[in-house]
């Protein structure tokens, strides 16, 4: 890609790309950026030091992930790309009939009904044990040394910290005392430059490292949480935390323009991406800025998110396979119904996914790519007492619906919104990308690779760039810096054009680049968040 090395930024963010060569860590914390640096410097590689960002994430980020969420990583070493699926599954005795016993006709965002079993710790341990140079101990120092020590609060996380605390003070129908025991101690949210400390979780994190996670799944910390759980009517036991396993994974991709551009296969929705790119290398592109250019990618995002929502749960489940759904002749056919005008888009039938990203890359071509959430900032509101915990609410998007593909069941994993991005080309590692932010994923992802390998921009631009989010129906979510005549054009071919003004709306990304000739790593990172490059 050394075409998009030199390209001017022509956005109102006036940054550049960062340069390496030993090592790079790319995300929103600065701390835990710099600390999965740290990690790569005292001798591990791009999968300690992703490993070492993603706990200190936990810790310096709790408005956006957590322990007791999901996470899933695409990994470059030897030569080779490997996908990890870390998302939980449902309990084993949750049922729709049983949560209508509980008098929900709908599944709830908040408390114990949405906590699918937490795959965060094993994640870590997977990753750890298969590629890692250094141990879960040591990669986990960091973290649990800012829990302990404490770590100043930033601005954004403060803003967010702040608007979770207000939301949960609303909410009449949750016992929601732990998490304000935990996180809002004194009577209200941090604020910025206030120190934080949570020795809860870093007790947490050291019996979590000193048994390879299996306290999480088997220990102490399985039986806290199997109680949690019991006293508050809640289904998951345990048994379903035995019972879980993080499972290696082939990545799936489609060849956009010479490129490979991978996802993980369902239960994510990155499949979602790769549907839409697979559409638009129909046409040939020539202008970002464009009315035709943006009305063909919002049509084809359109299509691919509406067959993503019908079809998109544990892949033996699905009634399409991958191959069909990203088939040609199935590319062709959704293409066929993008004409001059925004339509009303439907699911078709081929035949024949609140989150942290971040990317990290060594001198020795090693790359991860990974990704972890809690969903919905701190997710169910549910907090382990005495641990830092934060259960996560997943299955707030299985259905209610017996005869949809991702319909409530026990055991099950539901279709995810956090989805790790990387792309290959002639067998050679280009690097990782992500961008974090519920649905916005998939349409963060394409607008990423079109940047990149349609209109040329560096990593920092791709970024920077102005994003757009189809929302449903004709319905589509724009940055107040995208160009106002464009979206007054956009209008009169039938778009519902709706200019938001929360810049957070439209995800937070992260981007590493390698050069496969001289090695030399370029960079970019969010600048709608406190996004951070360490270097080395």
């Amino acid at each position: 890609m050394e075409h998009i090395h030199n390209k001017f930024n022509p956005y109102a963010v006036a940054r550049e790309s960062v340069y390496a060569k030993k090592g790079m860590v790319a995300t929103t914390q600065p701390l835990a950026a710099e600390a999965g640096l740290e990690i790569m410097k005292k001798g591990g590689n791009a999968i300690d030091a992703a490993i070492a960002t993603a706990a200190c994430l936990t810790v310096v980020e709790p408005t956006s992930n957590g322990i007791g969420g999901d996470a899933f990583a695409l990994v470059w070493i030897n030569g080779e790309l490997h996908g990890l699926n870390g998302s939980g599954r449902s309990p084993e005795h949750i049922s729709i009939q049983a949560v209508k016993e509980k008098g929900y006709d709908a599944i709830p965002k908040f408390g114990w009904v949405p906590v699918t079993v937490p795959g965060v710790p094993k994640a870590w341990a997977a990753l750890s044990k298969r590629f890692g140079k250094l141990s879960l101990k040591e990669t986990l120092r960091p973290a649990i040394d800012y829990a302990r020590e404490g770590f100043p609060i930033s601005p954004i996380l403060a803003r967010f910290w702040n608007k979770a605390y207000q939301m949960y003070k609303k909410e009449e129908d949750y016992d929601f005392a732990a998490w304000f025991e935990t996180f809002a101690p004194n009577g209200r949210a941090p604020k910025v430059g206030e120190i934080w400390k949570s020795p809860d979780h870093a007790a947490t994190l050291e019996k979590i490292a000193e048994t390879d996670a299996l306290s999480f799944y088997e220990g102490e910390l399985a039986e806290q949480i199997a109680a949690a759980s019991k006293e508050a009517g809640g289904f998951l036991t345990k048994t379903d935390l035995e019972k879980y396993e993080t499972e290696w994974v082939d990545p799936i991709k489609v060849n956009y323009r010479g490129y490979n551009i991978w996802e993980i296969p369902p239960n994510g929705q990155g499949i979602i991406a790769l549907e839409a790119l697979n559409i638009l290398k129909g046409y040939e592109f020539t202008t970002k800025e464009s009315v035709d250019t943006y009305h063909k990618q919002m049509e084809a995002m359109k299509l691919a998110f509406e067959d993503g929502k019908l079809h998109i749960t544990e892949e033996p489940q699905m009634r399409y396979t991958t191959e069909q759904l990203l088939s040609e002749q199935y590319a062709d056919e959704r293409r066929d119904l993008i004409g001059e005008e925004a339509i009303l888009p439907e699911a078709g039938e081929p035949f024949g996914s609140g989150t942290v990203y971040l990317a990290t890359a060594d001198e020795e071509g090693n790359m991860v790519s990974f990704i972890q959430s809690n969903y919905m900032g701190f997710g169910s509101g549910v907090v382990i007492p005495g641990t830092g915990i934060t259960m996560q609410n997943r299955g707030y998007d299985f259905s209610m619906d017996e005869t949809h593909v991702n319909a409530l069941a026990g055991g099950k994993k539901t279709y995810h919104t956090i989805i790790p991005g990387f792309i290959t080309k002639d067998n050679e590692a280009i690097g990782p990308f992500g961008v974090m932010g519920g649905f916005m994923q998939p349409q963060g992802h394409m607008q990423i690779v079109m940047n990149t390998i349609d209109f040329g921009l560096h990593p920092q631009a791709a970024l920077d760039a102005p994003r757009w989010q189809w929302v449903k129906k004709k319905k589509i979510e724009v940055e107040n810096r995208f160009s106002y005549t464009i979206a007054q054009e956009l209008r009169q071919k039938g778009h519902d054009i709706q200019i938001q003004l929360e810049p957070n709306s439209f995800g937070r990304g992260q981007i590493i680049w390698r050069d496969p000739e001289t090695g030399v790593l370029s960079g970019g990172t969010e600048s709608r968040a406190d996004g951070h490059i360490a270097v080395w």
